[in-house]
């Protein structure tokens, strides 16, 4: 029975399709089988259990997480302490939680992931937490061949995608007063913070998603990897290894409009097309919403979102869904800040206005004194014949998918 904050796996069960709880009943099945018990014991599974279940699918701190916040979890309100392993109402509500709850029960859960101590965690035990599920999904879409044609050159010396990704998505955390709680290390986040965080942050739940779907290989059909990763699609034989990884993939993706997330179709790559500015205007005009991305070369990554088919013309394009980003040395998106609508523009062997192809959201009429140093860059780099320029267009009618 329990108190009035008890909750049983029974009554959290209608969260579920009749087809799905069935799926989770029969993994406990499964880990809880694994093990030599007595018939008298309660069911339940172990660390091992899961550990041999998941495999080499997800890291081993992830799946170690996972349980812990799992056993951690208290179904009836009256338990003294955690078990060593994990009963099936715990399961049950865990993946109800993880899997369909709302910020405040997720945010339960992902405590107990990082910290076994009760209270508020600290900083530095988020970030950690942070990495290893950024990790876990580049890591488990790997192991599961779904990377849909994705995959990354890493420059010398940079900070890898998942550290980039992950203090990204620290920098989402607001403590009580806007304090950002990832400078000094004595900063602590107490539950109400990560509650926040999970509803600010949509990607913290997102991944958690990801990795139980995909490492414990549960509910599969209610995940749908295709809104999250676009397809990757190049000409026949012409295969490169983009500056972009998964990861930066799935970030930009997810500031795109809702239509435009399925496939994305190479339409330029200075690698493969070379370094003419014609060639360029010849690939990408007349071929819907693109994305342009340069690689400078002190190694730094950034671009934008061009809500339109380019065309070449002394005039201004575009609209406010237009967007710059950054993707390494950090992950940001900069919308429009609405002040004109110099969104666009491409030019070529006309005087009237310079030549060139740039987005860019100067503050104040032609000046872009205030912009950002990666708005600069992109608003200064794009005009550089020389930059390695990738063009891709967005899923649209126009492409032969």
């Amino acid at each position: 029975m329990g108190n009035s904050k008890s909750l049983s796996g029974q009554s959290l069960s209608p969260r579920f399709l009749p087809a799905e709880q069935a799926e989770i009943d029969r993994l406990f099945d499964a880990l809880s089988s694994a093990e030599l018990r007595s018939s008298t014991s309660p069911r339940s599974f172990s660390l091992q259990a899961l550990k041999s279940h998941v495999g080499e699918a997800l890291p081993q701190e992830m799946v170690t997480r996972l349980f812990e916040g799992m056993r951690r979890v208290d179904v009836t309100g009256k338990t003294k302490g955690p078990s060593e392993r994990i009963s099936q109402e715990q399961f049950t509500v865990s993946m109800s939680y993880l899997l369909k709850g709302n910020a405040e029960e997720k945010s339960l859960v992902i405590l107990k992931m990082i910290s076994a101590t009760e209270g508020p965690v600290k900083a530095r035990e988020v970030k950690k937490f942070t990495e290893d599920l950024v990790g876990s999904v580049a890591h488990v879409l790997n192991y599961r061949q779904e990377l849909r044609g994705w995959t990354q050159k890493q420059g010398p010396g940079s900070l890898s995608r998942v550290q980039v990704l992950a203090a990204q998505l620290c920098s989402e955390m607001k403590l009580q007063g806007g304090e950002k709680p990832l400078g000094p290390q004595r900063l602590e986040c107490d539950r109400t913070t990560i509650e926040d965080w999970v509803f600010r942050a949509p990607h913290v739940a997102t991944f958690l998603s990801v990795v139980i779907h995909q490492g414990f290989l549960l509910l599969g059909s209610s995940l749908d990897l295709a809104t999250l990763v676009p397809k990757r699609q190049v000409d026949q034989g012409r295969e490169f290894a983009s500056v972009l990884d998964v990861l930066s993939v799935i970030y930009i993706n997810s500031h795109l409009p809702r239509e435009q997330r399925n496939h994305w179709r190479l339409l330029f790559s200075s690698e493969l097309h070379g370094h003419s500015f014609a060639q360029l205007c010849g690939r990408i005009t007349h071929c819907g919403p693109c994305v342009v991305l340069l690689e400078d070369h002190d190694g730094h990554v950034f671009g934008g979102f061009a809500s339109c088919s380019w065309e070449v013309k002394p005039q201004f394009q575009g609209d406010d869904r237009c967007f710059l980003f950054s993707i390494s040395p950090s992950m940001a998106v900069y919308t429009s800040t609405g002040y004109n609508d110099h969104y666009m523009y491409l030019n070529q062997g006309q005087q009237t206005i310079p030549n060139g192809l740039a987005l860019h959201f100067p503050p104040g009429g032609s000046s872009n004194s205030a912009l950002s140093p990666e708005q600069k860059a992109l608003h200064m780099g794009l005009r550089k014949r020389g930059a390695q320029t990738v063009t891709c267009t967005l899923g649209h009618d126009r492409f032969s998918l």
